[in-house]
């Protein structure tokens, strides 16, 4: 998949306020061109920090984890689509009928209001979650098939790709495919704490493994120089062919 390191590298906008917001990107300037936004920011400001970036040049994956009944969760990516965000998500445990409303309703409402589709994924086991937590939450599958298994059923349902950990990534590309986003947290460069991710991996092993994108927040933003800390990162990347 030819995408330039700077496109594949997302950066956390974990924070609450558009001041923070704002002082991270302008440290960033044009190292970095991908941001994402959660529900911590989104709840906070709504969509004005995606019409921001969007006019700052910078993409966003807006990172709001939908997951309801089909109309509900389809009817949410419609409204949401107009910020302008390039990715959108939503949770592949609601279903193939979930996803697939989704992305055809998505679609459809591109077409019609004549602009861009963002792409939209699909989170299969959040990066936080280890085989303990899986367990004790009634699930029977080793998390790796799980995670293999929600992919392939994002893919049939018409998606663009997934959101999984690094581990997981190898398995999902062998599954899915070569075009097929595979978007990945729990990404720490070597000497990094690991905070509260459990399935993690470098920047090049997870590039290695076949993610398509990797999504790195504390690493940069709590670097004592947030700049030379992405450029660390991008230049590692590099290396990866």
């Amino acid at each position: 998949m030819a995408i330039k390191a700077d496109d594949r590298l997302i950066v956390a906008l974990d924070f609450h306020t558009m001041e923070d917001v704002k002082a991270l990107v302008e440290k960033l300037g044009d190292s970095v061109s991908y941001y994402k936004v959660g529900m911590e920011l989104f709840y906070s400001v709504g969509g004005e920090v995606v019409r921001w970036l969007r006019g700052q040049g910078k993409h966003v994956f807006l990172d709001l984890k939908l997951h309801d009944i089909p109309n509900t969760v389809a009817g949410g990516l419609c409204s949401l689509m107009d910020l302008g965000a390039d990715i959108l998500n939503v949770h592949a445990s609601g279903g193939y009928t979930m996803m697939k409303t989704a992305a055809d309703r998505l679609h459809a409402a591109a077409e019609e209001r004549g602009i861009p589709c963002p792409k939209l994924i699909a989170i299969t086991v959040l990066t936080s979650i280890n085989q303990e937590d899986w367990d004790g939450v009634g699930q029977t599958l080793p998390i790796q098939d799980a995670v293999v298994r929600l992919a392939k059923l994002a893919k049939s349902a018409g998606l663009d790709g997934v959101v999984a950990s690094p581990q997981e990534a190898a398995l999902i590309r062998e599954a899915c495919g070569a075009d097929f986003l595979i978007v990945t947290p729990g990404v720490r460069p070597a000497g990094s704490a690991i905070n509260d991710q459990s399935r993690i991996a470098t920047p090049a092993k997870a590039l290695t493994n076949g993610a398509s994108h990797l999504v790195i927040g504390r690493p940069i933003r709590a670097a004592e120089d947030p700049k030379a800390a992405a450029e660390a990162i991008l230049k590692e990347m590099e290396t990866v062919k």
